[in-house]
């Protein structure tokens, strides 16, 4: 096993081996694996619009289709392959759509675990930080007809009794809007039936190498009230154990004093800031729980109406990263570390006809609250020893430097959309509707140096800086798309959607600069006070910006039916990504971003699900919105160009003999920005000079675009036979991989990281069933690979990264890797 952890030459080989078979990914990848009509003794197959011979049934435009029949590159996957694939959340689930990559919080200072991803789609990533006040995703989540997109991210849902998981890759800016710039991704549950009472629940036990035991519960029940209504409820229960260790070790600095000609100035001491009272084995450990219910109730044979409700609690210990220089699984953090993650949803959809047309409103009300507190020991450090930036108390006694996060932050969201579509049969049909959304985003971050002098403190104890700011993001959209069929064979579509945005952020950042006495720590004007608060919570108002704009998107598509089996089509599609305000007061807002893709694709079906889905397109990028860590670390966005990608994707579904599945999807994608990147992107000369401020160049024209690997791909073989009569079995192998990514767009700052190294990774599972019982035996990522997430730092790279070796123990680099082997015995139970 140690040969697998330290060499992934040979899995690299048996993913090569399997995805051979093809070379584009995933227009349309049905890893569905349901070939036969659905069993009506199995429960988990009701009410989720499975229909028979392995059709996949989808709504992602905004109707129930085929997915063979759809002109949108789609990843579909069902209640089954979830269930096969012991997919438990976004991560599991991210692994087997080619086309999406993420980034986790990147440890070090950010929250790095469950819930903290940020998605892309064909590799339309810019290395951005995902800062509170930075730009909005470039990927929209839905929960059925609602989205759960927040200002950081999506909330990460635990998957159970989930119908499928639809993935649209490419400018979703029509139906989708704002959120949905590079693609959308949507979590679609079964719903209440009234067809009988049943209901299921599955326990697991599993242990993870290098780690604990972790266990889930989980269950569901549906139930009819009556001929016209019923109720569905769903509950969970997860630990997943912990495989970091925060082992001992200790930061030993210089010791400052202060003098007013030379500034700081050694003493000859050291101070030592140790971790022992947070040194832990197996502390990234996490607790998930949750329960969700929908109401279904038919007012009449027209008009449905189905309010449900979704909560969900995720408390995490310490970081799921591993510190460079260490030992693998290995950190050293001097804090503790907690994040608490509670959310719910409360959700509304209306159904009904108004004459010929079908009427949908779907409309929710979301809130979120995030509290975490985080190790931010790094930035101290760094900072005394490159710099001489000491800390005292009241009596100007020289402290241990030391920082930490004190997380507080609140969301609420609530949308509205309101969507007519005519007849589906008509030779000219309609989709149209209005959308509005607005959310906002309560944030408080107390960076606390502990002892520290009541004139540093800015406006809560031991604080040195404080972001208390309330951000809201307001959309409004009129969308809508016309298809008409040209002959039987070949059908035009035409849509738009016209927006308008309204982004706003208010409230107080900063030191402690406000005061008339002249005694703050801080002489930047930009944390002088320009008004009184406006935010509960801070002390004044330094930050008060506004920004609004409006426009129009559009997408146009030809498809042609040759016949039953083969849809080939065109696309040419605009998403886009609303503007927003930067925190420093000096630099303007940041306009709107936008997509263009262009694209041709082909789906041809062999029978009873089988089928080979390719696409090719190109995507221009202009107005690219990067965010960078300006002077002090602070987050500014820029508008800095323009960036193309190529890509294709494919995927391959045969059942070459009966009870044999064989699923294979493989992405390529190529993305380079195709000018230089220049923090000072209005200047007529830009030099290579180093340093932020005056010309600097980031990026030089060609540079590869961050996050995505230029190839990606996953492959899985089942096989299904009977034992007995009444009993049932099945093994499984699938291999995932991902190549090489650059961690940042920027070339000098990439070397400081590092690139995302490649790595495959193989699972493997067997069980039988008989009547209600199932038993399934699997072993995830069964050869311990070490996979690369994402890479994170505490401060400036330039400074926490040290790459030129100035203070004892170098830079400190976070690198999020997957979960080593876990292997776990899942029972379930069905009635």
């Amino acid at each position: 096993m140690r040969l697998f952890q330290h060499d992934t030459q040979l899995l690299r080989r048996a993913a090569t081996a399997l995805l051979a078979t093809t070379i584009f990914v995933t227009p349309g990848q049905a890893l569905a694996q349901d070939a036969a009509p659905a069993d009506p003794a199995d429960s988990s197959a009701r009410a989720d619009d499975r229909p028979v011979e392995g059709e996949i049934i989808i709504t992602a435009q905004k109707r129930a289709e085929n997915l063979q029949d759809v002109p949108i590159a789609i990843t579909a996957i069902t209640t089954k392959t979830l269930e096969d694939q012991q997919v438990d959340d976004f991560r599991d689930y991210a692994r087997l759509v080619p086309s999406l990559s993420f980034k986790s919080g990147g440890g070090g200072g950010s929250a790095d675990g469950p819930g903290t991803n940020n998605v892309y789609f064909r590799g339309v990533a810019s290395g951005e930080n995902a800062n509170h006040s930075a730009s909005l995703p470039s990927v929209g989540t839905y929960l059925d007809e609602q989205p759960i997109t927040t200002i950081q991210g999506a909330l990460d849902v635990h998957i159970f009794d989930i119908a499928r998981v639809e993935a649209l890759a490419g400018p979703q800016g029509t139906l989708y809007g704002a959120s949905s710039q590079a693609g959308t991704v949507r979590i679609i549950t079964n719903k209440p039936d009234t067809s009988g009472t049943y209901g299921d629940v599955n326990l697991e036990l599993n242990n993870v190498a290098h780690g604990g035991w972790g266990y889930t519960g989980e269950a569901f029940v549906n139930m009819p009230l009556s001929d016209r209504a019923a109720v569905r409820v769903v509950g969970w229960y997860r630990h997943d154990a912990g495989y970091i260790d925060n082992i001992p070790g200790q930061h030993v600095m210089t010791e400052y004093t202060y003098d007013s000609d030379l500034g700081p100035v050694p003493t000859g001491n050291t101070q030592t800031l140790d971790n022992a009272a947070f040194a832990e084995e197996d502390y990234n450990d996490a607790d998930t729980y949750g329960a969700r219910a929908a109401l279904k109730i038919d007012l009449d044979e027209n008009w449905t109406v189905t309010p449900s409700i979704v909560g969900q609690s995720q408390k995490t210990h310490g970081s799921f990263a591993e510190e460079r220089g260490l030992g693998p699984l290995e950190t050293m953090q001097f804090n503790p570390e907690m994040t608490k993650d509670r959310w719910y949803q409360a959700a509304l959809t209306v159904e009904g006809k108004l004459g010929n047309f079908d009427m949908t409103y779907a409309g929710s009300h979301m809130q979120r609250s995030v509290d975490a507190s985080l190790d931010y020991s790094d930035y101290a450090y760094f900072y005394n020893e490159l710099y001489g930036a000491y800390w005292y108390d009241n009596s100007y006694t020289p402290i241990t430097p030391n920082q930490l996060i004190d997380i507080r932050d609140r969301y609420k969201k609530q949308s509205h959309e309101l969507r007519f579509t005519s007849p589906f049969e008509n030779r000219l049909r309609a989709v149209a509707g209005l959308f509005y959304q607005r959310q906002e985003h309560n944030i408080q971050q107390d960076y606390q140096i502990p002892g520290l002098a009541d004139f540093l403190v800015v406006d809560n104890t031991n604080d040195v800086w404080l972001t208390k700011q309330l951000r809201v993001d307001r959309d409004y959209a009129v969308f809508g798309e016309l298809s008409y069929d040209i002959t039987p064979q070949l059908t035009a579509t035409a849509g738009g959607r016209w927006y308008k945005f309204d982004n706003s952020l208010v409230g107080w950042f900063g030191f402690n600069n406000f005061t008339d006495d002249g005694l703050g720590y801080s002489s930047n004007p930009d944390y002088l006070c320009a008004a009184p608060p406006v935010v509960d919570g801070s002390p004044c108002t330094n930050l008060d910006k506004r920004t609004k704009d409006d426009g129009f998107v559009h997408r146009l598509n030809l498809t042609y039916k040759a016949n039953d089996d083969l849809l080939v089509y065109a696309t040419w599609s605009k998403g886009f990504r609303p503007g927003g305000v930067n925190r420093r007061g000096s630099f303007p807002p940041y306009k709107p971003d936008y997509l263009t893709n262009y694209e041709v694709g082909a789906k041809y079906s062999f029978g009873r699900g089988a089928h080979l889905n390719v696409a090719g397109y190109m995507e221009d990028w202009q107005d690219m919105q990067v965010s960078v860590l300006g002077l002090n670390g602070l987050t500014v966005v820029q508008n800095v160009g323009n960036a193309r990608i190529w890509g294709a994707e494919a995927d391959l579904l045969l059942r070459p003999v009966p009870g044999l599945t064989w699923s294979t999807g493989v992405a390529y994608n190529n993305g380079k920005l195709r000018q230089d990147f220049c923090f000072d992107q209005d200047a007529a000369d830009c030099q290579d000079t180093g340093f932020y401020g005056g010309l600097d160049l980031l990026a030089p024209k060609g540079a590869r675009l961050p996050l995505t690997a230029r190839w990606k791909g996953s492959s899985s073989l089942r096989y299904e036979w009977g034992l007995t009569e009444a009993t049932r079995a099945h093994v499984q192998s699938s291999v995932t991989y991902e190549g090489t990514r650059r961690r940042d767009l920027r070339p000098g700052i990439n070397e400081i990281y590092g690139n995302l190294k490649s790595y495959a990774e193989v699972d493997v599972s067997g069980g039988i069933e008989r009547g209600p019982w199932s038993v399934d035996l699997f072993a995830k990522n069964l050869f311990d690979v070490r996979g690369q997430l994402s890479k994170g730092i505490q401060c400036r790279e330039e400074v926490c990264g040290d790459q030129l070796g100035t203070t004892s123990i170098g830079g400190k680099i976070y690198t999020v890797v997957t979960r080593p082997r876990t292997i776990g015995l899942r029972l379930g139970y069905k009635f």
